[in-house]
C-alpha cells in the first residue's frame, strides 16, 4: 500500500490527475488503517470489546480523512479546466491495485468473520474499495489518455471517491458490514 500511495501521489501530480492523487492519498490512509488493525490485535487488546470498538471507530475514521481534500482538488481541476496529462506509472499502478487488493480484502474479510472483529473486515472494505477506485481510475486515465477531450472524467472520479469514502465510514462507524 506504501509503495502505490507513493507511485500513485507522484504520478498523480506530475499529470495533474486529481483521481489518481485521491486514490493514492486513500492507499497512505489504508496502510494507517491497517496498523489501526494491527494495535488492536496486540498485547491485552486481542479480547477487548472495548479495544474492538476504538480500532472500528479509528477505521471509520480513516474513511473520512482525506474525503474534503479530493473533493477540494477535484472541484479545482473543474474550475480550471485543465485536463491531466497521460501517465504510464499512474495507469501501471492502478491497474497492479485492481487485481491484487481483492485478494487481500476477501482474505481480511474471511479473517475479521473468524475474529469477530468488525475492525478488520471494515480494514478489508478499505482494500476492497481500493480495488473498485483504482479501477475507476484507470478506466478515467486510459479514457483522458485515449481522449484528451473527455478530461472531465478524472475530477468525477475524484468526486465518486470521496462521497464513497463518507458513505463507507459512516457504516464503519455505525458497525454495520460494509461493501
Amino acid at each position: 500500500m506504501t509503495v502505490e500511495a507513493v507511485l500513485g501521489l507522484l504520478a498523480g501530480y506530475r499529470s495533474g490527475s486529481s483521481a489518481l492523487i485521491g486514490w493514492a492519498f486513500g492507499s497512505a490512509v489504508e496502510a494507517a488503517a491497517s496498523v489501526i488493525v494491527i494495535w488492536r490485535f496486540t498485547a491485552s487488546r486481542e479480547h477487548s470489546e472495548a479495544a474492538e470498538a476504538r480500532a472500528r471507530k479509528a477505521v471509520a475514521i480513516s474513511f473520512w480523512v482525506l474525503a474534503p481534500y479530493i473533493a477540494v482538488l477535484a472541484c479545482l481541476a473543474l474550475a480550471r479546466g485543465t485536463p491531466p496529462g497521460t501517465t504510464a506509472i499512474g495507469l501501471g499502478v492502478t491497474a497492479a491495485a485492481t487485481v491484487g487488493m481483492p485478494v487481500l480484502g476477501y482474505a481480511k474479510h474471511r479473517l475479521g468473520d473468524r475474529l469477530d472483529s468488525e475492525a478488520t473486515s471494515g480494514e478489508g472494505t478499505q482494500n476492497l474499495m481500493c480495488a473498485a477506485q483504482a479501477a475507476a481510475v484507470l478506466v478515467a486515465l486510459a479514457i483522458t489518455a485515449v481522449v484528451p477531450s473527455a478530461w472531465i472524467i478524472d475530477p468525477a472520479v475524484a468526486l465518486v471517491v470521496a462521497a464513497w469514502s463518507i458513505r463507507e465510514g459512516i457504516e464503519a462507524w455505525q458497525g454495520q458490514e460494509c461493501c
